[in-house]
C-alpha cells in the first residue's frame, strides 16, 4: 500500500504523498485494470466509468486516489475528444458548465475537511447513488420502448440540479458519468452528440479541477508518475474498448457493471 504523509495530526486538510508508491502484484494488476477501464469507458463503453474511482480508492488512501485517477482521466479525455471531438452540442454545455463549478467547489470544501475514511464512505455512498440512477435510466428507457414513446425530453432548468451534482461527483469520486450521461440521454441528442458532448465536457471539467486537486495536495509528482506507468493500459484499452463496444450485449454488459459498481460502493462503505 502507499504510504501518505499528512499535513497535520488532527486535521483532516490536503495530504501528499510522502514518497513513491510501492505496490504488490495484485494491486499493479487492478490499477491497471482501472486504467484499461478509464480508456475503455472514453473510447466507447461508458458504463465502465465509475470502476476506476472504486479500485483506486480501494488500492490508495481515498484522498490520494482522487487525484491519481484525473491524472489518467485527463489522458483518456484528449482521446474522446480526438474520436469525437466534431460531435459536441455546444448549448448544452454551454447551459451546464456555470452551475457545474458550485458542485466542483462543494467537492473542494469536503475534501479538504475530511479525512480518508470520510471521503471513502463519500466515494462509497456516491457510487451507490449512480447505481440507482443508472437503473432509473435503464427503466425509464424500457418503459418508453415498451410504450412505443420517444425518449421524454428535459427541461433546460434541470441544468440547475444535473450540473452541480455532476461537479460534485466528479470532483469527489471522478465518477460523474452516470450523472450526465442521464442528463444528456434526456436532453434528447443523437448519439454522436452525446459521445461529442461529453467528451468535451469532461476535458473541459477535468481540466477545471486540475488547481483545486494540486492546491489540496492530492495531485502530485508521485502521483503522475503512477499515472504515466498506467497510461499503456488506459491506450490498450481505449483501443480495446472501440473494438468491443458494437459486439457485445450492451444490456448485459451495464448489468455486470452495474452489480460490480454496487459490491464496489458496499465495500468502501464497510
Amino acid at each position: 500500500m502507499v504510504e501518505i504523509e499528512p499535513v497535520g495530526t488532527e486535521r483532516a486538510g490536503p495530504a501528499r504523498w510522502s514518497v513513491m508508491p510501492t505496490f504488490t502484484g495484485p494491486e499493479w494488476l487492478l490499477l491497471g485494470l482501472a486504467a484499461f477501464a478509464v480508456g475503455a469507458a472514453k473510447s466507447g463503453m461508458p458504463a465502465l466509468g465509475p470502476i476506476p474511482a472504486a479500485i483506486f480508492a480501494s488500492v490508495l488512501p481515498a484522498k490520494a486516489s482522487t487525484g491519481a485517477v484525473l491524472g489518467l482521466l485527463l489522458v483518456g479525455d484528449l482521446i474522446a475528444v480526438r474520436m469525437h471531438h466534431a460531435h459536441a452540442d455546444w448549448k448544452v454545455l454551454r447551459r451546464l458548465l456555470p452551475s457545474v463549478l458550485v458542485g466542483i467547489l462543494l467537492g473542494v470544501v469536503v475534501l479538504w475537511a475530511a479525512n480518508d475514511v470520510t471521503v471513502r464512505r463519500i466515494i462509497g455512498a456516491t457510487l451507490l447513488v449512480l447505481v440507482a440512477l443508472s437503473v432509473v435510466l435503464m427503466l425509464r428507457r424500457r418503459a418508453d420502448a415498451a410504450a412505443g414513446l420517444e425518449a421524454r425530453p428535459v427541461p433546460p432548468a434541470l441544468s440547475l440540479v444535473f450540473g452541480p451534482l455532476g461537479g460534485f461527483t466528479t470532483m469527489i469520486a471522478n465518477a460523474a458519468g452516470p450523472v450526465m450521461t442521464l442528463y444528456f440521454v434526456a436532453s434528447r441528442l443523437p448519439v454522436r452528440a452525446i459521445l461529442g458532448t461529453a467528451a468535451w465536457f469532461f476535458l473541459i471539467v477535468n481540466t477545471m479541477k486540475l488547481p483545486f486537486s494540486i492546491g489540496l495536495g492530492l495531485m502530485t509528482p508521485e502521483s503522475l508518475l503512477l499515472d504515466l506507468l498506467l497510461v499503456p493500459a488506459l491506450v490498450l484499452g481505449a483501443f480495446g474498448g472501440r473494438m468491443a463496444a458494437g459486439r457485445i450485449s450492451q444490456a448485459w454488459f451495464e448489468r455486470v457493471v452495474l452489480l460490480l459498481t454496487f459490491a464496489s460502493g458496499v465495500y468502501l462503505l464497510v
